[in-house]
Parts: C-alpha cells; sequence; structure tokens
C-alpha cells in the first residue's frame, strides 16, 4: 500500500510532489506516484458544528436557552469543500500512512487533526516539519519526518483554542444579541482587541491640550556652532519665556560639562511576521492581512522566503549554514554590492542576537531562501526588499557614533545639547538609499518633544571645554501638548503582541510574546473580522472605534464581564494555550474554566437592562431596502477558524442635512456620514466630499456649514502635511469636490 500525504492547500501539494515525486500523475485532486500520493485540504474542510447541531431549539436564538455547553464538540463538513474531504476518504483507504504536511504552526496542525476525527482515520501518522518550500527543504523533511505522536500537545492547544472560541463567542454574541435586540458580535480576542482601542479613543477625546513654550539658544564658539535646549519646568507663560530669552541673548557664556563617549548600533532583529507587518504598515501602508497574504505568496507561490507565520527573531545553530547559502545566492542580483560588502564572519553560532535556539519554537525568523526571486509584483518586491535587506544587515558591523554631551550655562540659565557624531555607518549603509522613506516606529522612532534635542551630523563636531561661547540668539518654539495617538494597524498589532502593556524594553517584550492577543497568524484576521462587522474603520491609517463598537464595549463592561475585554486576562489565555502546547499545562483544566467563564456571561447579560436602538446607530444614511436585505442575509452569526461573531445590524439613523450642496446644478443636501461630509446625490454621481479630519483638525458640523455657505473657516490651530502646526483659515479650493486649502 502507498503512503497518503495530505498538505495544506494545493499548492504545498504540488511543491511536495515536484520535489520527492516529480514522475506522479496529476488526477487534479492529487497526485500519485509509486509510493506516495498527494493531496491537500483547502483550509478548513471540516468546522464545528453550529448550536442547532445538538438541538432544534438553538435555531432561534432565545437568552433563556444559554449557555449552550456541548459534552462533546460535533464536527461538520465545509459544504464548499466537502467533495475534496471525499476525495481523502477514498484516498485513504487505498494507503497504510499518512504524513501531515499542513502548514507547520497550531492551525495547520489543527486542519489535519479535525480531517483525521470527522473520517475516523486508523492510520499511523508522520508529521512533516518544515519552515520553507524549496526542494532542497522538502527533501530533507521527508528525510527526518517526526512521528505524529509528538505533535499531541500541540493538537490538544489547536482544538481547545477552537473549542473556547466556540464557547466564547457563540455564548457571548447570542446573549449581548437577544438582550439588545442588535447583533452583537463577541469574541475571545476581538473584543479585548476592540477594547484596547476604545480606550485609546477615550483618552484622545479626554486629552487637553496645553500649550508651552521652549527655548533655544544659538551658540558660538570660535568657527563652531550648536544648539542647545533651555533646561527647567515647561513654562506655560509666554512672558516669561520672552524675559529669559532677553536675559540670555548676546551673553557671553561658558561649558559647564562636556562629555564625549562612543556607542555602537547594532542591526535591528531579523523579522517574526508581526515585526514585517508592524513596518510594512509604517513604510507602505500595508494592512495587517495584506502583509500575511503577501508573505503567504512569497512563501508558498515564489518559495523565496521561509515560514512566514513565527513568532520568533533568532535563527538556530542549523540555519546558519543556511543563511551563507543565501547570502551566496543573492550574488548577481540587484543586491550584489551589498553581497560584496558583507562579512560573512559576522553570522556564526555564538551570535546571540541572531542565533538564539531557546527563543525559537516552531519556527525561526522569516529569512529570505537561496532561490532566486523572479516575476514578484510589486507589492510582493516591496516585501520581499524588507526581507532580504534585514537578512543583509546581519552580515554587517554596528554603526559607529560618537555621542556629544555639552551643558552650555549663560546667566545663570543652563542649556543642554547632544550631538551624535557619525563615525562609521556600518550595518546601515543597507538602507542608505532609503533615508526618505525609512520606516517609523519600528524602534520607538516616534520620538517625544524633550527627545528633538539630538542631532545627527556627518562631520566632525568638538567644542573646547575651556573657552568662552557667545549666545548669539535664543529662539521662542511654542508648542503643544499632543494627545496619544490613534492606533494604526502596525501600533495595534504591537500592543497585541504584548497584550495591551506599554512596554518599550525589547527583552520585555520578547518575554510577553507568550501572553499576546491571538497568534502572529491570527491578529490580521482579528483586525479584519472587526472591520467587517462595523466596530472600526479606517481614516487613512487611522483606526477610529464606530459608534456600534463603543457601545458594546460599554454594554459588556456594564454588564459586569470586564474580564472579556481584558487584553491582559486573553493574553494570559494564549499563554496557557501555549502550555498546553508544550504539554506544561492542562487542557481539559483549561476548557472548564472557559465553560465558566462563558456561563458567567450569560448569567450577567441576562440581568442587563436592555439598551437604547439609538445607542448603536452609525453616522451614515438610511439603507435602501435591498441593502437592509443584504445586510440581514450576511448577519448570520457563524464560526470559522478562530472567530465566532454575528455582523453589523440592520438599523441606521437618518442622516444628519447640514446645507445644500455647494456643486453647481446639482441640488442635492450635504449630509454627516461614517468618515466625513458627503452629498445626497452621490448616487447620481456627484463627488463632493469634505473629510472629518483634515489639516490634523475634526471638523464639526458649524465649520462645515461656514465652509460651504461661505467658502472658509474662522482661524482656528492646523497642522500643515509636512507636520508643521499653524494658525490659519480653512478655504474650500474646489466645490465641485470639496477639496480643502489653508489661508494664513
Amino acid at each position: 500500500m502507498k503512503t497518503l500525504i495530505i498538505a495544506e492547500k494545493p499548492d504545498m501539494g504540488r511543491n511536495i510532489a515536484a520535489a520527492i515525486d516529480p514522475k506522479a500523475k496529476n488526477h487534479r485532486t492529487y497526485l500519485e506516484g509509486e509510493q506516495y500520493i498527494i493531496t491537500w485540504a483547502i483550509g478548513h474542510l471540516i468546522e464545528l458544528a453550529e448550536p442547532d447541531a445538538y438541538d432544534e431549539k438553538y435555531k432561534k436564538w432565545n437568552i433563556n436557552d444559554l449557555p449552550i455547553i456541548p459534552v462533546q464538540f460535533k464536527l461538520v463538513p465545509n459544504r464548499k469543500t466537502i467533495d475534496q474531504l471525499k476525495v481523502i476518504a477514498e484516498l485513504a483507504k487505498r494507503c497504510n500512512l499518512l504524513v501531515n504536511s499542513c502548514d507547520a504552526g497550531r492551525e495547520g496542525q489543527h486542519i489535519f487533526s479535525l480531517i483525521q476525527r470527522h473520517l475516523k482515520l486508523p492510520h499511523p501518522v508522520k508529521r512533516l516539519w518544515i519552515s520553507d518550500l524549496t526542494p532542497e527543504t522538502i527533501r530533507k523533511g521527508f528525510a527526518e519526518l517526526k512521528d505524529g505522536a509528538e505533535y499531541e500537545n500541540l493538537t490538544k492547544a489547536a482544538r481547545s483554542r477552537s473549542e473556547a472560541d466556540w464557547l466564547i463567542g457563540m455564548n457571548g454574541s447570542r446573549a449581548f444579541t437577544t438582550k439588545h435586540n442588535v447583533l452583537i458580535s463577541v469574541g475571545r480576542v476581538q473584543t479585548p482587541v476592540l477594547a484596547l482601542i476604545y480606550d485609546r479613543q477615550k483618552q484622545i477625546e479626554a486629552f487637553s491640550s496645553l500649550k508651552y513654550f521652549e527655548l533655544e539658544g544659538h551658540f558660538t564658539q570660535n568657527e563652531v556652532a550648536y544648539k542647545g535646549m533651555w533646561q527647567g519646568e515647561r513654562i506655560t507663560d509666554v512672558a516669561k519665556v520672552e524675559a529669559l530669552a532677553a536675559k540670555v541673548k548676546g551673553k557671553p557664556a561658558r561649558i559647564a560639562s562636556y562629555e564625549v563617549k562612543e556607542t555602537k548600533e547594532y542591526p535591528n532583529k531579523l523579522y517574526d511576521l508581526t515585526l514585517l507587518q508592524r513596518e510594512a504598515n509604517g513604510k507602505y501602508a500595508f494592512s495587517a492581512k495584506k502583509t500575511l497574504d503577501v508573505a503567504q505568496a512569497l512563501y508558498e507561490k515564489h518559495k523565496v522566503i521561509s515560514y512566514p507565520r513565527t513568532n520568533s527573531n533568532y535563527v538556530t545553530e542549523q540555519n546558519i549554514p543556511e543563511m551563507h547559502r543565501t547570502l551566496s545566492a543573492l550574488q548577481g542580483t540587484s543586491y550584489d554590492d551589498l553581497v560584496k560588502g558583507a562579512n560573512r564572519n559576522l553570522v556564526h553560532k555564538g551570535n546571540k542576537f541572531i542565533c538564539n535556539p531557546a527563543k525559537v519554537e516552531d519556527h525561526h525568523a522569516i529569512l529570505p531562501t537561496n532561490r532566486k526571486a523572479s516575476g514578484l509584483t510589486p507589492d510582493e518586491q516591496k516585501l520581499y526588499d524588507l526581507i532580504v535587506r534585514r537578512f543583509l544587515s546581519q552580515f554587517y558591523p554596528a554603526a559607529e557614533y560618537k555621542v556629544h554631551t555639552v551643558m552650555t550655562e549663560v546667566e545663570n540659565e543652563m542649556f543642554k545639547t547632544t550631538v551624535k557624531e557619525l563615525l562609521s555607518l556600518g550595518w546601515k549603509v543597507i538602507y542608505a538609499d532609503q533615508k526618505k522613506d525609512k520606516p517609523k516606529g519600528a524602534k520607538g522612532k516616534e520620538k517625544e518633544e524633550d527627545e528633538e534635542e539630538e542631532v545627527e551630523v556627518n562631520e566632525p563636531f568638538s567644542i573646547l571645554p575651556d573657552i568662552e561661547v557667545l549666545c548669539q540668539d535664543a529662539k521662542i518654539k511654542e508648542k503643544d501638548t499632543q494627545p496619544p495617538k490613534h492606533f494604526t494597524e502596525g501600533t495595534l498589532l504591537k500592543a497585541m503582541e504584548s497584550a495591551g502593556k506599554q512596554i518599550e524594553d525589547e527583552e520585555l517584550r520578547d518575554a510577553m510574546k507568550d501572553s499576546g492577543l491571538g497568534t502572529p497568524a491570527t491578529r490580521a484576521a482579528t483586525i479584519e473580522r472587526l472591520k467587517k462587522v462595523d466596530y472600526i474603520i479606517m481614516q487613512g491609517k487611522k483606526i477610529l472605534i464606530t459608534q456600534k463598537g463603543r457601545t458594546v464595549i460599554e454594554l459588556i463592561r456594564g454588564a459586569g464581564v470586564e474580564l472579556l475585554t481584558s487584553p491582559e486576562m486573553t493574553g494570559h489565555w494564549e499563554r496557557r494555550l501555549n502550555e498546553i502546547s508544550r504539554g506544561t499545562a492542562s487542557d481539559g483544566q483549561f476548557m472548564e474554566n472557559v465553560k465558566k467563564f462563558a456561563t458567567m456571561i450569560v448569567d450577567k447579560v441576562r440581568v442587563q437592562s436592555r439598551a437604547a436602538k439609538t445607542s448603536f446607530e452609525s453616522e451614515k444614511p438610511a439603507q435602501t431596502g435591498a441593502a437592509k436585505k443584504r445586510t440581514r442575509s450576511a448577519g448570520q452569526v457563524q464560526s470559522a477558524r478562530g472567530q465566532t461573531a454575528a455582523t453589523t445590524e440592520t438599523a441606521s439613523s437618518t442622516p444628519s442635512i447640514i446645507t445644500n450642496c455647494p456643486r453647481s446644478g446639482c441640488g442635492g443636501s450635504i449630509f454627516m456620514g461614517r468618515k466625513g461630509y458627503g452629498c445626497s446625490h452621490y448616487k447620481e454621481g456627484c463627488k463632493f466630499v469634505i473629510w472629518k479630519e483634515n489639516f490634523g483638525r475634526i471638523l464639526t458640523n458649524t465649520q462645515i456649514k461656514a465652509l460651504v455657505e461661505k467658502g472658509k473657516t474662522g482661524k482656528m490651530k492646523l497642522t500643515l502635511p509636512d507636520g508643521t502646526p499653524t494658525e490659519a483659515r480653512l478655504i474650500l479650493k474646489n466645490p465641485d469636490t470639496g477639496e480643502l486649502s489653508v489661508e494664513s
């Protein structure tokens, strides 16, 4: 008899066949050779059954029927892919051994396990566990197949995750939906992530800006000119700062202290998926899902990177020779000059910054493979470039700097200067051609105001500590304290990774990875889920919470089930799942705790007062009958790959009319929508729209009315596109489109 190999997707199955049995005959749904039959799942072929599979009464949602806690979870085939499941069942009859070749991770393990359980396959199982899809790696993986029993704990963790999500999602969604008569989506991971966004939004709204002043001293010593910031309590009185400027301007000064120390900046860590998603969002505005999809294509289709769904920034000793082979393979490509400058001696088993087996569990960091990239789309090329440059930087030395810290005293007032003098570019030569668009936020790039004292220079800098200095000028800088920033997908991923804790220390953040919200593989799907159920919207790169999203968090907390919104609590659950996968925690105990929690949710919601329908209403035009019908059709609660949820409710409010459309001959009305102010004749082709946020300002109805009717607003504080604060009017530049400009 033959061996049946089950891959996760068709592409992977064909890659495996090409590597180990290239003469295998293609039968469309499987390939067959002399020794192997290779077939595949198509994602999840099997799902957890809906509640009505346990009892017909669950077809109707009734809070009195809750909680729903199956004694044994039932499995059902996915109707869309049932034919492929039948293919696997028939092929298994002709084989005496199974090889689980699904993705080497928790979800891949789960996909195979569900098929095995549902079809009741009695065969012994071997496990293929590989990190890239090059033929060499596939052949090596088959030469070193593991016993399937070695992954039993991972299977338990995957099953626990799936069943826990079902219990919380199904009971939570049904309880809140039936109590408040509006479809409400609740999830073990998605709800605490929504709470992070809600809490950030509340902080922003509660923020009260404070005007303050900084004093910048301009000093000269012989031919050397430098600047320093006044050191003292924050000044909010303009008269005080003006007096201070007058006091020091034109006066002799002395060097109170002068320290010089040499520092090194080492290359940034290799990418895990979350870090790659964060940087692709910062540099290219890729959503987390887009980055994952593109990375998956680079891995599966092009085979030019290793397995992307990893949470490790390190490699093992076995990867070091592979990294050297990949470096050689990049010769003759567009990276040839950088390869020539690489120092192979820097990447070795003793370099713990790169090679740290203790910090590699399922998969090592994302690496380029030794396969030459060709035929990449522009987006694939961008992501591949990020990965290759990060890889190449490991073969370069640290960047070296001389940091000069000068304290200058003038009229008993102290000014601080920090100058970072570049000595050697080191690994930063890799990014020398990208300085204009280098990613932000990767390593605390968004600095606080008080860190602006540091100046980076390429030329030598030095001060003579015993020679007098002149304070030639003292310039006043007017500033405003800034509210917390809205989440972007990049910064939200960072918060999810550390369960919402504001952790800047890289080592501590590494330690928190086991306690994050979701996993690298599921975080993108969670963010997309929140968009789909109308809890969040995107405004450019910013994530904004909708009225419905606000109400859901307030209702959950109001019901007394704050733990459901707790990122830290959910992070602990994720840690427990990781412990189950390692065999250090009990899956049975975990599930008992989840069942108690699901029961508590229902009990708390049952006694909650019903919320007003209007508290869920979004600011958007009323839907047509057809649109309402579509929304109702889409509003069925489903469980799919880890998130159980309901979609948006059909109700919507009547739009708020502001004024008449200014477009000549239009005759429509301007109303306030979710993201901006648009025209009621948009279906007839009117493109007039003014976004709610313009030039760093959230506009009010009154300001929109002034813009439309008078063509301009009064003076207000604005932020220009280059980040410069200004006080100016907004002008309606184009009444046909709603384009605005600034007039000082």
